[in-house]
């Protein structure tokens, strides 16, 4: 190397708010400078290994993966308090392969058993751990350095005599400068004698948390918010220097000690690392004696011609043959059964699933019961899915009832063996309004000035994350505030120095790896943060860099609510629904749909989308898969000509005659991704390789590949006839779509699912209706919406009752629901089940006695055990016990009755109790009380079940109400933009305080057709606070707008009924 000193410990933002520095600054920084290799040594992890790897390749910088460890002081498993709880620190780096399978192993142990307050690593483990690696001793946080602080220098030679045991020739003491520590200077001197008299060679360092000196606030800062504490602003001064030195500051440094700073390069021309990424390693799919997996995948997919019901023609005879051909010379046959295994489980054991994306196009596939929608019916092509071309393996995302997915994971870890499957680890960022609030509470402003800031930032759209940045360009009172006040500026500049950087571990939602060999022989593994389930430490792009691949299993609502629904249909009418093969022509459900009725049907339900519906009036699944592309994620601007062409087909016109064929089913208008590839490729010319590109490009939307795109797109159009006007305007259509476009197996995988959850509506309301209810359980304000619903669907809620009531909703009859008692809020599902248990057991409870004393069980013990105070007046307080007392009663003697019930738990039959009993129940009488009066009946039910029970608060004005003209939901549908007056109830306030610090309220109005959201701006507020509080009927003026895509009312007069 020609390079003169090389940063062996460095730090990133995946030592989570600890340090700073993203890893193409660092691996810029390096490359500035002229450094020609670089370490990463992130604290107890190696989460950004991967990347840090590939962004050193890409820049000809040489890279060195390592670990700065945390050590025990006794041993891994030893973890007692205040004798235990301080690690000292190690470094070690990779050599070669075998150094970095062994840091695998030793961040692995180190999370999964030496876990205490950090991830530690112990001798043992070093010892077992050790080929392949160099290890450094820090000069801050080595097992050696507190004996000399403490002038213990024999045990501090003792402690390096240790290391050097384990580690040979590979192991160094570091050396670090600080002159603006005291007493730093004379520490190193003794550590320079120490490591010469033990003959252990010395490593000049510089121990890196951020890249400049000025970014050391923003580095004390995270580590305030990591310990959520507030900056002590006198420390400011002086503060000690970690930052990112170059070759320079290095040589200048470490002039007295010149062999320190030629063995950092030493030590760099010995770490040879080179990682084989990108080649995939399949789970061990069992595959019987004298087959392979390409043959079974063919006797899987010939037997599902007959299970399908698809006919042998020679078109889907060779379809089946080319797919099969592509995807067992690219050695994905093991993945297709493994996925074909799972979801055939999952139908055995009634677990109901989806599959979406663009597995759909593929017939093999349908055919081997991955997929649940036939790519033939669609003209779904598999190039989309899979192409010779391509150069990765194609993912297949499972779908499936979200109560239902850990059984299924389950089910993956018992074939496969618990140590080959692990979740995949995800992070948390700190997105630009996030970042705000932390550091306005870390540098110790008031809430006021963070919450004010962060509100001036806008959401992102279309998955896109805003910064700070673009929100200043963007936003001209944040680029205001910015402007003329010193505190806000200081807190945005902070801000934007972590806004992105890593700030926890989380879970992925869907994935999954199923390894053929230990998880951790390829990824280091931790356990997520609640402590249930090991994953990965690699986010799921590394972790495919690393060979493994992502199997998506994204539990839906929407799929338990379909298969609760299916088995409540069965169990009530004796009707079998085969969602698999439902008619696609059902009239019911187009009717539904075409009248706006979409409140849980799945991706047609919300504002914008149903009036789309309704102005569309679908009449086949192609309207609907349509409608999803479109609608979700975009471009909706679409929309209108395809509701145009549908309508008045005279319109559908194409700018070329080969468009036709793709576009039929479409009007004309382009819908999904798939439809700009097929344009590419049969009128551009593209190969599908060069089609996948002009996707991406499109997608990232960088100016100077668009400009490349467009220049070839159009030569390739020309030449294969199409005149360059026409040309033109097709490109104009694609640049609006492509960023944004569903691919069409997508869309017809969520259409499919959103047909199957309307047909149940339509066909089967209330069985559904119960089914949505009970998914949604506990959710009060979900509830009260699908409580709303039914009303309107002419179905009826009945309360709960301990005397009727089961766990979930329950379907009486035709028209009628009753309310589960797991429904009511602050009640757990123990008493509830001790509840169902007594009833079944027995008859219905006689008294409130009764009931006290049968929930406990016949031996006394059990659930009943869980009948606290909070669980006993959220029963009296939701009426479910109104059959057996009078609320006010009940409630004014709630100890009472915790007593008799406690008596009856613990007193055994022949002993005496508190309430005079001696061998039979004693007598519960309760004194005379108030009664709870209406008002209080219906602030209860609200706030307990999300519904009005006793009746509504609107009730002694219905005389107000009776004229459907001056109702919220005609308001809301007939009134936008215009001056008009609603009247309702106030259901809930929100105060908020502008960047002024003026006050401002936002209120939730209700009445007997629907709520919306008021606003009342700080005059408004000041002049007509009284009457905007909660809990009473008003009536306002102003008018209607939209907001965040929902109608909002802005108030400018209130008056209270």
């Amino acid at each position: 190397m020609k390079t003169d000193f090389v940063h062996l410990h460095t730090h990133s933002h995946y030592s989570l708010l600890e340090a700073i520095p993203k890893i193409p600054e660092l691996v810029s920084a390096a490359k500035d400078d002229g450094q020609e290799a670089l370490a990463l040594t992130d604290n107890g992890n190696l989460y950004g290994a991967i990347d840090f790897y590939k962004e050193c390749k890409e820049n000809d910088i040489k890279p060195i993966i390592g670990v700065d460890f945390f050590v025990a002081p006794r041993t891994r498993h030893d973890k007692e308090h205040r004798v235990d709880d301080h690690a000292s620190r190690l470094v070690l780096l990779a050599k070669n392969e075998a150094g970095y399978r062994n840091l695998l192993q030793l961040v692995s142990k180190s999370h999964l058993e030496g876990f205490y307050y950090r991830p530690r690593i112990d001798h043992e483990l070093m010892q077992a751990h050790r080929d392949g690696l160099i290890a450094i001793l820090p000069s801050f946080g080595g097992e050696h350095v507190q004996p000399i602080r403490d002038n213990v220098l024999e045990r501090a030679k003792e402690t390096l005599d240790s290391y050097r045991r384990i580690y040979g020739d590979d192991c160094f003491v570091e050396i670090t400068r600080h002159p603006e520590i005291d007493g730093h200077e004379k520490l190193m001197k003794t550590l320079v004698a120490l490591a010469r008299e033990l003959k252990i060679p010395l490593v000049a360092a510089h121990d890196t948390y951020y890249l400049k000196q000025e970014d050391a606030l923003a580095r004390e800062l995270v580590n305030k918010i990591r310990t959520a504490s507030v900056l002590n602003r006198d420390s400011e001064h002086g503060a000690h220097d970690f930052s990112f030195i170059n070759r320079a500051r290095a040589r200048e440094l470490f002039s007295d000690l010149p062999e320190a700073i030629a063995n950092s390069v030493r030590i760099a021309e010995a770490c040879d690392l080179e990682l084989k990424l990108g080649k995939w390693f399949f789970p061990a799919f069992p595959i019987p004696s004298g087959s392979s997996a390409d043959k079974e995948l063919r006797i899987l997919t010939e037997k599902g011609f007959g299970e399908r019901n698809v006919e042998k023609t020679k078109e889907n005879i060779e379809r089946v043959n080319y797919e099969l051909s592509i995807i067992g010379d690219k050695g994905y046959s093991p993945y297709f059964l493994v996925v074909a295994d799972l979801l055939r489980h999952a139908r055995e054991e009634k677990i109901l699933t989806n599959t979406r994306g663009s597995a759909s196009g593929s017939l093999v596939s349908y055919l081997s019961g991955i997929t649940t929608v036939n790519p033939i019916e669609y003209q779904l092509p598999f190039e989309r899915f899979l192409n010779p071309e391509r150069p990765s393996p194609p993912d297949i995302d499972m779908d499936l009832a979200d109560d239902q997915r850990d059984t299924l994971i389950a089910y993956v870890r018992n074939k496969y063996g618990e140590d080959k499957v692990a979740q995949i680890g995800t992070f948390g960022t700190m997105m630009a309004r996030a970042a705000v609030r932390d550091v306005a509470r870390a540098m110790g402003h008031p809430y006021g000035l963070g919450d004010t800031i962060a509100k001036l930032i806008p959401f992102g759209k279309q998955g896109f994350p805003v910064t700070i940045a673009g929100a200043l360009k963007e936003t001209p009172e944040l680029a205001e505030i910015y402007e003329n006040d010193e505190d806000a500026r200081e807190v945005l500049d902070l801000a934007r120095k972590i806004e992105g950087n890593a700030r926890h571990v989380g879970v992925h939602a869907a994935g999954v790896v199923i390894a053929p060999t230990k998880v951790s022989d390829f990824s280091p593994i931790q356990l997520d943060p609640k402590g249930n389930h090991i994953i990965t430490q690699y986010d799921m792009y590394s972790v495919e860099e690393t060979g493994l691949l992502k199997f998506d299993f994204l539990g839906l609502t929407n799929l338990s609510v379909l298969a609760d629904s299916v088995v409540r249909v069965k169990k009530r009418l004796g009707a079998a629904i085969d969602l698999d093969r439902l008619p696609l022509d059902d009239k019911k459900t187009y009717e539904m749909l075409s009248r706006g009725e979409t409140l849980g049907v799945f991706q047609l339900a919300g504002g914008g989308i149903t009036t789309y519906l309704v102005d569309l009036r679908p009449t086949s699944i192609h309207d609907i898969n349509a409608m999803v592309a479109l609608y979700r994620p975009g471009p909706m601007a679409f929309i209108p000509a395809y509701i145009e062409r549908k309508k008045n087909p005279k319109l559908v016109k194409y700018l070329d005659p080969r468009m036709e064929l793709i576009l039929k089913n479409s009007y004309g208008v382009i819908t999904y991704q798939d439809d700009v590839l097929e344009i590419a490729i049969k009128i551009a010319g593209y190969s599908w390789l060069e089609a996948d590109k002009f996707r991406k490009a499109m997608g990232k939307k960088i100016p100077k590949e668009m400009a490349a795109q467009k220049e070839k797109f159009t030569k390739g159009c020309v030449a294969h006839g199409m005149k360059k006007g026409d040309v033109q305007k097709l490109w104009e259509q694609i640049e609006t779509f492509a960023a944004y476009g569903f691919n069409k197996a997508h869309a017809a995988s969520y259409g499919n699912l959103a047909y199957k959850t309307a047909y149940m509506k339509a066909n089967f309301p209330v069985d559904y209706m119960a089914a949505i209810l009970t998914a949604d359980a506990g959710d009060v304000e979900r509830i009260a919406e699908v409580v709303a619903e039914c009303k309107r669907m002419g179905i009826k809620i009945l309360p709960p009752s301990v005397q009727s009531s089961y766990g979930n909703f329950t379907v009486i009859d035709d028209t009628t629901i009753r309310f589960g008692l797991y429904s009511i809020k602050n009640f757990g599902t123990g008493v509830g089940d001790s509840i169902i248990t007594a009833r079944e057991k027995g008859a219905v409870f006689s008294d409130i006695a009764d009931f006290l004393v049968r929930i406990t069980g016949p031996s006394g013990l059990g659930a009943g055990n869980n009948l606290n105070k909070k669980s006993l007046e959220a029963l009296i307080q939701s009426g479910a016990l109104d059959e057996l007392g009078e609320r006010g009663s009940m409630l004014t003697h709630v100890e009472t009755l915790l007593e008799y019930h406690r008596e009856h738990v613990k007193v055994p039959i022949d002993q005496h109790s508190l309430f005079g009993s001696h061998g039979a129940r004693a007598t519960l009488r309760l004194p005379n009380s108030e009664a709870a009066s209406l008002d209080q009946r219906l602030i209860w039910e609200k706030e307990l079940l999300g519904l009005y029970v006793s009746g509504h608060p609107l009730d002694k004005h219905k005389e107000k109400f009776t004229d459907p003209k001056k109702s919220i939901e005609h308001a809301k549908e007939n009134m936008l933009g215009v001056e008009t007056v609603v009247a309702g109830f106030v259901e809930s306030v929100r105060v908020n305080m502008t960047k002024k610090g003026e006050r401002m309220a936002f209120l939730k109005l209700t009445d007997f057709s629907g709520s919306i959201e008021l606003v009342a701006f700080p005059r408004t507020y000041k002049e007509y606070e009284k009457s905007l509080v909660p809990s009473v009927c008003i009536a306002v003026k102003g008018k209607i707008s939209e907001r965040n895509g929902e109608a909002s009312f802005v108030v400018e007069r209130a008056k209270t009924l």
